[in-house]
């Protein structure tokens, strides 16, 4: 019996690809609080929302939301300088997807433990 390497379909698995996406430890809180906010939020405002989280992986994760345009970034020309990130159309798109997993994490929270 040969056994198939299945490499190739896991990658074009969409479940992988957003698993991909999101991977991490704080990516979906980052998300899910962009878009329970839905206006622009100043990164330390962003931190102490989602705190214990570090500056180091806040920054990380927000660079990887921008690049794949689920969150936009502006920075304001002053001194000190001020930055604002906010969930884009795309990023919204996510909301059922996320309450759906939180719905689900209520309902059974407590045959998890």
């Amino acid at each position: 019996m040969q056994i198939e390497n299945n490499t190739d379909q896991n990658f074009n698995c969409p479940m992988v690809k957003f698993i991909n996406l999101i991977s991490g430890k704080w990516a979906i809180p980052i998300l899910y609080r962009l878009i329970i906010i839905n206006e622009p939020i100043r990164f330390g405002e962003l931190k102490r929302a989602i705190s214990p989280i570090t500056q180091k992986e806040l920054t990380k994760q927000l660079r990887l939301f921008e690049q794949k345009g689920l969150i936009s970034r502006k920075l304001y020309p002053e001194v000190p300088p001020k930055v604002e990130y906010q969930i884009t159309e795309l990023g919204k798109t996510l909301k059922p997807a996320l309450n759906s997993i939180a719905s689900w994490m209520k309902q059974h929270e407590k045959e998890l433990l």
